[in-house]
């Protein structure tokens, strides 16, 4: 692996757990079982029984930030239909799919995790900024990275829902209105963009299926003849490089 996809599995790993664990090193021994102490610079310095409580609740969300907060949605159902369109059943199975989207997302969130790791992870780390600091500092780039894939026309919607009234700047947007708005978006583009895919595969399917009709051969699955067709023409095409390469551009970083 590569040192920027090694510092971005770093990053994320050690990000999400920083967006809800304050610093373990400052927990004392005999501080009671439920208790948040201010600290002299404005911060907060919570007990260790509610760090480890937090830190199980971290652990237990990463799936949920995965899907919700980066690339990762559109590139799964993209692949998806990809596997679909192709008619390879279970080939490339689920597990090669999932990891497949999960490394493309550490590529493409890569530049936000280092923005985050920069400016909230490292400092907080060196004790210059405390808990709140770090945990505004790490939400602005991922926030930056979800205006950028959202509509406007999903993002008024879901304010509209919400009683909201029309947002001045886009940090006045809550996380509430903007994770709903950026799935939504995602779904959108997902399927467009595998609409696109689906079509050359379905023109071969009707080719095929319109030459057995009229050669009469009725009980010869078309589906079974176009496989290696279409096959064919996504290996002499590259297609898994132009796939990943489109799934990549799709994004604005």
């Amino acid at each position: 692996m590569s040192a920027p996809l090694r510092t971005a599995c770093a990053a994320l790993a050690v990000l999400l757990g920083v967006l809800l664990l304050p610093g373990l090193a400052q927990a004392q021994a005999s501080i009671p079982l439920v208790s948040v102490n201010p600290t002299p610079g404005g911060g907060s310095n919570y007990s260790m029984n509610i760090q480890i409580l937090l830190l199980m609740t971290v652990l237990t969300l990463l799936p949920a930030a995965l899907i919700t907060m980066t690339s990762f949605t559109r590139i799964l159902i993209v692949l998806a239909i990809l596997r679909q369109a192709l008619g390879t059943a279970q080939t490339p199975s689920n597990q090669i799919i999932l990891g497949l989207a999960l490394f493309l997302s550490l590529f493409i969130m890569a530049p936000v995790f280092d923005v985050a790791y920069q400016n909230a992870l490292l400092p907080y780390m060196n004790e210059t900024i405390d808990f709140d600091q770090a945990l505004a500092a790490a939400r602005g780039p991922f926030r930056e990275f979800m205006f950028g894939q959202t509509r406007e026309n999903d993002l008024m919607l879901f304010a509209e829902l919400g009683g909201y009234g029309p947002f001045q700047t886009p940090d006045d947007v809550p996380m509430v209105v903007l994770l709903p708005s950026f799935l939504t978006s995602e779904l959108k583009t997902a399927f467009q963009i595998g609409f696109l895919l689906f079509v050359p595969f379905l023109i071969i399917d009707l080719v095929v299926a319109s030459v057995l009709m009229s050669m009469g051969m009725l009980m010869l699955s078309p589906m079974l003849v176009s496989l290696p067709f279409k096959l064919m023409l996504f290996v002499l095409i590259d297609g898994w490089t132009l796939v990943a390469s489109t799934l990549v551009n799709s994004f604005v970083v």
